[in-house]
C-alpha cells in the first residue's frame, strides 16, 4: 500500500481490503488442535512477528498477548517475542474475555488439518491450547468483543454482526461492511463499527446501524470512561461522549495501524507496521513493547 496516502483514503482502503478477505497463504489447508507448551520455556521468535490482528492484557498476570498471522506471542524476559503454545495459525479476531480466557478466530497454518475458517475458538489456559466452540468451517470472525456477558463477532465471511451468550448459539444481527466493532461497556445496546464511510452506530445491540459518519477510523476500542479510535496513519483519538466528538491524543509510531485495545481509560495498546506500542497516559506517549516485521498488516 502507498504509505503516503491521507488517513481518510487510507482507512477506507484498509477496510475495503479487509472485506476482500485474509492473506492467501493461510486461507487453505486444514487444522487439528495441537497440545501447547507454556511460554515459560522462552521459545523466542527468530524473526519479528508480522501482521498483528489483536492485542490484550490477561488480568490473571497482566501479561501482554499479541495475536498474529503466525500464532500468539508475548514479550520474553529479554524483550523479544515468545510464542505461546505451539500453534502457528493465523489468528484474526482476538479478545481477552476473562482471566486466562481468550476468544479468537482465523485460519490454520499451512499444512495442518481442519477447516480453513476456524469459527469461534477458545483458550482457557492463556493461549497455550485452543478448542473450537462453534461455527468451525463456516465463519471467519475478523473482530471479536466481549461485553455484558455476550460475545460479539463480526463475521467477515457473511458481512454480518453476530452475538452469542454461550459461544455456541448465535443471534444474527445487522449486515454491514466493517473492519472493527466496539461495544459500550455501559450500554449493551450501543455498538460501533468502523466502515469506509466512517463510524457506524447502533443503538439496538447491533441489529441495525446508522450510516457511517466522520471521522473514518480503522479500529475502535471502548473501555470504561473512554472510547478510542485509530486511523490508518496511526493517529489516535479519544471520545468521552460515546463517539459524538473526538479529540486527538497522539500518534502511534510506526506507520499503518494494525490493531488497537484500550485496557482502561489511560492504558492503551496499539500495533503498527513496525511495532506493538503501549501507552499509560491515554495516548500522549508510547513505549515500544515488540518489533513487528514491515509489510501489509491486514
Amino acid at each position: 500500500m502507498n504509505k503516503t496516502r491521507t488517513s481518510l483514503i487510507g482507512a477506507a482502503a484498509v477496510i475495503t481490503l479487509a472485506m476482500a478477505g485474509c492473506s492467501t497463504d493461510s486461507d487453505t489447508g486444514t487444522h487439528a488442535d495441537a497440545p501447547g507448551t507454556s511460554h515459560d520455556a522462552e521459545e523466542t521468535s527468530h524473526t519479528p512477528i508480522r501482521h498483528v490482528h489483536g492485542l490484550g492484557i490477561d488480568p490473571a498476570d497482566q501479561q501482554l498477548y499479541v495475536a498474529t498471522h503466525d500464532g500468539i506471542f508475548t514479550p520474553g524476559k529479554d524483550g523479544t517475542a515468545v510464542r505461546v503454545g505451539t500453534s502457528k495459525d493465523d489468528f484474526m479476531g482476538f479478545t481477552v474475555a476473562n482471566a486466562n480466557t481468550f476468544l479468537a478466530s482465523g485460519h490454520p497454518a499451512p499444512g495442518t488439518g481442519g477447516p480453513a475458517n476456524r469459527g469461534l475458538i477458545e483458550s482457557t489456559d492463556g493461549g497455550k491450547t485452543w478448542k473450537t466452540r462453534s461455527l468451525g468451517g463456516e465463519v471467519d470472525f475478523h473482530a471479536l468483543d466481549y461485553a455484558h456477558g455476550t460475545i460479539y463477532g463480526y463475521d467477515s465471511t457473511n458481512a454480518l454482526l453476530r452475538a452469542s451468550k454461550d459461544g455456541a448459539a448465535w443471534d444474527d444481527r445487522a449486515q454491514l461492511q466493517a473492519l472493527d466493532i466496539a461495544v459500550s461497556p455501559e450500554d449493551a445496546d450501543t455498538v460501533m463499527a468502523t466502515t469506509a464511510d466512517g463510524i457506524a452506530k447502533s443503538t439496538d445491540g447491533g441489529r441495525t446501524f446508522a450510516t457511517g459518519t466522520q471521522p473514518v477510523m480503522a479500529f475502535l476500542s471502548w473501555s470504561p470512561g473512554a472510547l478510542y479510535g485509530i486511523d490508518d496513519s496511526g493517529r489516535l483519538s479519544r471520545s468521552t461522549d460515546g463517539g459524538t466528538t473526538w479529540q486527538k491524543t497522539g500518534t502511534v509510531p510506526g506507520g499503518q495501524a494494525q490493531a488497537l485495545t484500550a485496557v482502561d481509560a489511560e492504558h492503551i495498546l496499539a500495533a503498527t507496521q513496525n511495532g506493538v506500542y503501549e501507552s499509560r497516559d491515554g495516548g500522549k506517549s508510547f513505549t515500544k513493547r515488540l518489533d513487528v516485521a514491515a509489510g501489509d498488516g491486514h
